[in-house]
């Protein structure tokens, strides 16, 4: 009698497993949940050493760094800020999510790491208008895969302003003494 007891008892339990179909749902939703929290959660520091560890192996690390972006000559601190917005691209197409409000939703990111980065520049103005520079380049460059996806000719414009732009406040780091001449 305890052994049919017992069995009436697990009966329920087994029936409310997940199937196959329901744990690749969740594992799904647990990629794009953990990705999100490393995209917009958390710290750029915090992101940093996760990418380090590569933890969670599962998401894609995989990054070029600043390597197509404008020229830095003088080497203000962005890979990181590069190194989360390439993760954020890489995961979101894995995961058909890189839908046009989502790249503006990274690109943002990216812009706000960019500052970030920029606090411990002595020439911190400078180093906004280049992060200006970076983020209106990518909004105007990156990721025209982005579903529906159309290159914006005001973003085009917006990117070369921002390049006059920086390289006006160069121009007054270097006449403050903040950044040295490069001839």
């Amino acid at each position: 009698m305890k052994f049919s007891t017992s069995l009436l008892t697990l009966i329920p339990a087994v029936f409310a497993l997940p199937t196959g179909e329901d744990a690749a749902v969740s594992k799904r939703q647990s990629a794009n949940t953990v990705t999100d929290q490393l995209l917009f959660s958390v710290t750029l520091p915090t992101f940093t050493a996760r990418r380090n560890a590569r933890d969670p192996p599962t998401l894609d690390w995989t990054s070029d760094g600043c390597t197509s972006s404008p020229d830095n000559p003088f080497g203000f601190p962005f890979v990181p800020a590069c190194n989360r917005h390439d993760f954020g691209y890489n995961n979101y197409r894995i995961q058909s999510r890189f839908t046009v409000s989502n790249k503006a939703r990274i690109d943002s990111n990216f812009k706000t790491d960019l500052y970030y980065q920029c606090t411990s520049s002595s020439a911190a103005g400078a180093c906004r208008a280049l992060a200006d520079v970076y983020y209106a380049a990518v909004r105007a460059f990156g990721g025209g895969d982005a579903t529906p996806g159309k290159r914006d000719e005001d973003l085009v414009k917006e990117y070369e302003e921002k390049v006059e732009i920086y390289n006006k406040a160069v121009e007054e780091a270097q006449a403050k003494g903040e950044l040295p001449r490069l001839d």
